[in-house]
């Protein structure tokens, strides 16, 4: 007679149970009584006991609140509120800084096969495997945004959650950030601010911004901050976007480079170019050829038109890329382009829109592995192929893996 069925899972409820391989977000995987359970805190191979905390319809979320059997790669979170119910900003603090690129890793190659339609051999010859960047896991954060709790207090999110953990101290925050007068600890309150930011540029500005319904406004430090990557000086807005890793921009830059490997005379497009990073590096090496960067956001728009005024053949178009390319804003023939879209990928319309401009080569930053992945496939469908690949760890401490990829057209050497 076979084993009645376990009932469902119920929430707060502590189960014990066997993890198995990792997921993207932070979790592993695990099983009870055929329900999937996706558990933080863990790491495959460990009996724990987890405490459920969100059903939904197919599959269960739980933090491993009791190591039972604990993996080899296991280490104490140097954080305090790197725990089941603290902060929600470090996924990875609990697994051993080595064994982390190892995890990213394998959500990288999971995305790359279940949505890319990759095969694994396919994922084998690219050799594939994500770096550390200099500096170490903690201290590297150059932009902290924190939240503002009901007693005006700044902290940090729990998972998943709106609820602020007050916290005396942020150990991934640069250490310019970790000694301004933002937290509790310091006797600071924010009574006119839903959320403060500090920066800490590489170019060695310092700010603090209080947003109030989504506006921000310098209370400490420069509005304009400089950055410095790819041999050059870039300024951009303290609230605009730049890479949170000092080394993140540099490293970004070096790979692009290596795998276009730009020649003189070609002509390049820079799709969603921020203030104009790679179009900077682009222009470089190209030799006086035409440069196109596309951005749509206002700030980032005026940055790059600032940061690249020197460059005569670089040219910056105000528009969304899907609309560029659509509406003819950009134009061929061209010979690189260059793609960095936000989390949500560069999508079916922008990959399709680049194909058809039949470049002699695409490099693809992205933020996301299961975004990228999709954008593979649509490469692939369209008869491009993913030749190289190379990941960077721009995050440490978190589940965050930052992906250079290289296409080419299918009939290329």
């Amino acid at each position: 007679m076979s084993a009645p069925e376990r009932p469902g899972l119920v929430e707060a409820e502590r189960v014990e149970l066997t993890v198995d391989a990792v997921a993207p977000g932070g979790h592993c995987v695990a099983r009870v009584g055929g329900q999937v359970v996706f558990v933080r805190h863990a790491l495959p191979g460990e009996r724990v006991v987890a405490e459920v905390t969100e059903l939904h319809r197919g599959f269960a979320r739980a933090d491993a609140v009791e190591i039972l059997d604990a993996s080899p790669d296991r280490v104490t979170p140097p954080c305090p509120y790197a725990r089941p119910g603290g902060c929600g900003g470090c996924d990875l603090q609990h697994v051993a800084p080595a064994a982390q690129l190892d995890w990213k890793l394998a959500v990288v190659r999971e995305q790359l096969t279940r949505l890319g339609r990759l095969t694994d051999a396919q994922v084998d010859a690219l050799g594939v495997r994500v770096e550390a960047l200099p500096g170490g896991p903690l201290g590297w954060r150059s932009r902290v945004r924190y939240a503002v709790d009901a007693a005006d207090r700044a902290g940090l999110l729990k998972h998943r959650s709106h609820e602020v953990v007050p916290i005396d101290r942020c150990l991934i925050a640069h250490p310019a950030i970790r000694e301004l007068p933002v937290l509790p600890a310091t006797g600071a309150r924010w009574p006119d601010a839903d959320a403060v930011e500090a920066v800490a540029s590489t170019g060695g500005d310092v700010t603090v911004l209080a947003y109030a319904d989504g506006v921000p406004t310098a209370v400490r430090g420069p509005e304009r901050v400089r950055e410095t990557a790819a041999g050059r000086s870039f300024t951009l807005p303290a609230s605009g976007f730049w890479q949170v890793h000092p080394a993140a921009a540099d490293a970004l830059v070096g790979a692009v480079l290596d795998l276009l490997d730009p020649r003189p005379g070609e002509t390049a497009w820079d799709l969603y170019g921020g203030a104009g990073l790679f179009a900077a590096a682009l222009a470089g090496r190209v030799d006086g050829a035409r440069v196109t960067v596309v951005e749509s956001a206002p700030d980032g728009v005026a940055a790059a038109r600032t940061n690249l005024a020197d460059l005569a053949a670089v040219e910056v178009v105000a528009a969304r890329v899907e609309t560029a390319l659509a509406r003819r804003r950009v134009t061929g023939p061209v010979d690189l382009v260059v793609l960095d879209p936000p989390r949500s990928g560069a999508g079916a319309a922008v990959v399709h829109g680049v194909v058809a401009a039949d470049p002699r080569a695409v490099a693809y930053v992205a933020c996301d592995p299961a975004a990228f992945a999709r954008d593979v496939r649509t490469f692939a469908e369209a008869g491009w192929r993913l030749a190289a690949l190379r990941g960077f760890d721009l995050f440490p401490m978190t589940q965050h893996v930052e992906l250079v990829g290289l296409f080419l057209p299918r009939h290329s050497d």
